[in-house]
């Protein structure tokens, strides 16, 4: 066993959403190896069915399902199926999501709405149709995936730091909520590490360049954010910000808020010079 909540729920099920790649890929490999059950579930089926192979060989048992978690009559009968097949839930990973950005003024309505269906309300359908499972079986683990963007509200991200900062919100609420019910919240906010997010980006190029900028510059993979995320949700933690220096970030904000929006302002755009 590699990780403490594999020992804290031994029968071992999970629902990820996002697997088919990035953090959401990386779970599922380290689950895998430990055994689990994995409901995998992405909008791509065709990458998820080779994720899926992979998944297998390492160990774990999957139940695929083709979702667009931005459709909540498509995602409430996943849920069903999934808990029908597992037969519970112990690990819930509301993971998917979308990166983008531009002028708040000039980011079209209609993204505005596609990233809040995304990256939003996906997470408040996965907490809306597992919870009632989770409360009557007295156990379990939400894992919410935010950002630190949340923190950082870095200009002309409005939609993505917004709803971000949602899933901050409900990880709170939910935190309260279900303390009395033996489940546990995480919530995730890491910086920018290796991943794909910047390519279905809708914003414009120099958004999409910025933010590209910022993923190549870091040293983080999406498997040592998986595995560190993994070991403090097995902590118990609530929220799980990562590397050192988002949490140094995080106590900025806190200690001093209006010069951290100036030191965020002139980061950002110091790199967005770079990439015109």
């Amino acid at each position: 066993m590699k990780y403490l909540l594999t020992q804290q729920h031994p029968n071992k099920r999970a629902f990820i959403t996002g697997a088919a790649s990035g953090l959401g890929k990386a779970f599922a490999i380290e689950l895998a190896q430990d055994g689990w059950t994995l409901g995998i579930a992405d909008i791509n089926y065709d990458q998820l069915a080779i994720a899926a192979k992979e998944f297998e060989a390492l160990g774990g048992k999957i139940i695929s399902f083709q979702l667009d978690v931005s459709d909540r009559v498509q995602y409430q009968q996943v849920a069903k199926e999934f808990l029908a097949k597992a037969g519970g839930i112990d690990l819930l990973f509301n993971n998917a999501g979308v990166g983008d950005g531009g002028a708040f003024e000039e980011y079209s309505l209609d993204n505005w709405e596609w990233m809040t269906r995304v990256n939003q309300f996906s997470v408040i359908y996965g907490c809306h149709f597992f919870i009632p499972t989770f409360k009557k079986q007295k156990s379990g683990h939400i894992l919410n995936t935010a950002s630190l963007a949340a923190i950082s509200c870095a200009p002309t991200m409005g939609a993505y730091n917004m709803t971000k900062a949602a899933v901050v919100a409900i990880s709170e609420t939910l935190y309260g909520e279900l303390m009395d019910y033996n489940v546990k919240v995480s919530c995730l906010q890491p910086a920018y590490f290796k991943t794909n997010i910047a390519q279905g980006m809708r914003g414009g190029e120099l958004v999409k360049k910025t933010t590209q900028f910022f993923i190549d510059h870091s040293k983080l993979e999406a498997k040592e954010v998986a595995t560190e995320i993994l070991q403090r949700a097995g902590k118990g933690e609530l929220y799980i910000i990562l590397p050192e220096p988002a949490r140094k970030q995080w106590r900025l904000k806190r200690l001093a808020p209006t010069w951290f929006r100036k030191m965020v302002k002139v980061k950002f755009m110091a790199a967005a010079r770079k990439v015109r």
